[in-house]
């Protein structure tokens, strides 16, 4: 009987063709599942906000096409009267020409005034000053724009206001006037009192943009022999251009929605010359019971603030900056 030694092979073990556009060795996936997995979490936010924000504009816009008469419950379709109103109706332009005053006047002092002065307060080389003027500046900021607003309300107080006493001190009577009671100065004196009380606020969140620029780009210009003046416009501007992008989108935003600081300072006038779009829907739909118009003006803010963010944020997004 004879034996052989000769090893056994082992057996070859059956080839695995792994499916095509799928290597061999990544195990299948269920990412569709995974995806409307992850959508569950969010639903609720979209929800939330559907119900909130996006059903109250659809709303609106079918209640601009009704006359409605809040009182009796009265309504009465008239499609886009309300529309053509609008467009006729002078107040309604000024308003909208108030409210672009607001805006422009906001953009050179809340957003390129704001980070000039931001600038200067992270160029003092103590700690120690700069954080007592952010909270100076800070301070107004603080307070509600009701309080702000009687406040200034008695600064312009033609006899005992602090403005035309200080004119008067300072030999220059002959400007002193009704600053409120005046169709010329009226809408001015309110903008220059939100200016006031939300100047420091920008500054504040510049100077936290600023501080989170690389200190080595500043030390690298200074070896370089590089100016003050040179150095904002070459680092500091350019690097936080996003902040600058997004208090351009917030304060013409809240320039075409401010209506506070109007009623409790004028409550549009004299002679309506310091209405703006908030206070004069207010009025329509309230005082002159025509809420459909009122609607009506709503949607021309949601349309107008609406095309300015979108027009930004485009324009941001190009111009951003990469470091």
């Amino acid at each position: 009987m004879t034996i052989s030694n000769t090893a056994r092979k082992p057996a070859a073990a059956p080839s695995v063709t792994a499916p095509p556009g799928r290597p061999a060795d990544r195990p299948a996936t269920r990412v569709p599942y995974q995806r409307w997995r992850n959508l569950v979490w969010v639903l609720p936010a979209v929800v939330l906000l559907g119900v909130f924000a996006y059903l109250p504009l659809v709303q609106n816009l079918g209640f601009s096409m009704l006359k409605w008469d809040i009182y009796s419950g009265r309504q009465t379709f008239v499609g886009a009267d309300n529309y053509i109103k609008m467009f006729n109706d002078p107040i309604f332009w000024k308003s909208l020409l108030n409210n672009t005053l607001y805006a422009g006047i906001s953009i050179i002092f809340q957003v390129f005034g704001a980070l000039l002065l931001a600038a200067m307060i992270e160029g003092l080389r103590s700690e120690r000053w700069r954080a007592i003027l952010r909270a100076v500046y800070f301070v107004p900021s603080a307070i509600s724009l009701t309080v702000a607003g009687l406040l200034f309300y008695f600064i312009y107080e033609p006899r005992m206001g602090i403005l035309n006493a200080a004119l008067e001190f300072l030999g220059l009577g002959s400007l002193t006037q009704a600053w409120l009671g005046q169709e010329n100065t009226a809408i001015f004196g309110i903008i220059a009192m939100s200016q006031w009380q939300g100047f420091g606020y920008c500054t504040l969140l510049f100077a936290v943009a600023l501080q989170r620029i690389p200190t080595e780009l500043y030390e690298a210009a200074s070896i370089d022999g590089v100016g003050a003046f040179r150095r904002f416009f070459s680092i500091s501007l350019p690097l936080v251009r996003e902040m600058s992008s997004l208090m351009m989108i917030v304060t013409v935003s809240g320039a075409f929605q401010v209506f506070n600081e109007v009623m409790v300072m004028t409550s549009g006038g004299p002679n309506n010359s310091s209405q703006v779009l908030g206070t004069w829907l207010y009025r329509s739909g309230f005082v002159r019971n025509d809420f459909g118009y009122a609607a009506a003006i709503a949607t021309a803010v949601f349309i107008i603030t609406l095309v300015l963010a979108v027009l930004q944020l485009r324009l941001s997004k190009r111009r951003r900056v990469q470091w």
